[in-house]
């Protein structure tokens, strides 16, 4: 099997929150199972100091203007960096600038990410595509609805980490997206009259995913559903909703080595 993580962050490259954990631990954790895991990101500055070692796999023109594929490693696990300047070279965190506004142009800067995940399965990169693309949260969630478009050429998984935040966005960018208008319905990625990223990845996945059993059975109700809930309920009646309890990189939690520690211990001792 071949999976390729499609998300924003990855620890300890960059870190705005605990989805970057997961990316940091996941990866490496189906590799060691005997899994072909790679992970797409944004070459965002920091990402992209972190991978010294990247080299151009392929250049192409795009909705979002031209870009570059990259593919480098760090702590063992194949990445993948979108290097698109225009869109990820900027200062302030990966969604908004240092005055905390939101960069006006996320939409394209994130449809670019969920697109290049799918075109990975289609032979973007020619010595390597994934049998299963699991794209994390709505910066990702267009990789469903991109690999739906393109006739579902791999499976698809989506786990939503923070229901909350739902990427919104004018309906008129579905005219810049490269997603067919016929996609903007209620049975599609509509929500509220907008475009919702997060919708996409849940409407269009095959399965999806929520980081833990009690967070998965949460989110299917209204008082968390985030006006999502009826299709979430959905999804878990046709048993393509479940709840993983997220784990922990034991290289980095672990006791017996942790610096920040007042006193280590083990297992078996206090000291």
């Amino acid at each position: 099997m071949q999976v390729l993580h499609v998300c924003s962050e990855m620890f300890p490259l960059l870190k705005t929150g605990g989805l970057a954990d997961v990316l940091g631990a996941l990866p490496a954790a189906q590799i060691a199972g005997g899994v072909d895991t790679r992970v797409l990101l944004p070459a965002f500055p920091d990402i992209r100091r972190g991978i010294p070692d990247a080299k151009v796999v392929t250049r192409r023109e795009t909705f979002a203007g031209r870009i570059t594929l990259l593919f480098g490693h760090y702590n063992g696990v194949g990445i993948y960096l979108i290097d698109a300047p225009h869109l990820y070279d900027r200062p302030g965190s990966p969604y908004h600038d240092t005055n905390l506004y939101a960069y006006t142009d996320n939409v394209m800067r994130f449809a670019l990410l969920g697109w290049v995940g799918a075109e990975m399965a289609v032979g973007l990169d020619p010595f390597w595509r994934p049998n299963v693309v699991h794209a994390h949260d709505w910066h990702a969630g267009l990789a469903p609805a991109y690999l739906a478009a393109k006739g579902h050429p791999a499976k698809s998984v989506f786990t939503v980490h923070n229901l909350a935040y739902q990427g919104m966005y004018y309906a008129h960018h579905m005219n810049d997206i490269d997603l067919p208008w016929s996609f903007f319905n209620m049975h599609g990625l509509e929500f509220n009259g907008q475009i919702s990223f997060l919708k996409a990845g849940l409407y269009y996945a095959d399965h999806i995913t929520a980081v833990s059993p009690t967070y998965a059975r949460e989110i299917t109700q209204p008082e968390f559903g985030y006006g999502m809930e009826g299709l979430l309920q959905q999804r878990h009646r046709e048993g393509r909703l479940s709840g993983i309890l997220n784990g922990v990189d034991e290289q980095i939690w672990n006791p017996e080595t942790d610096l920040l520690l007042a006193a280590r211990y083990g297992r078996d001792s206090g000291e």
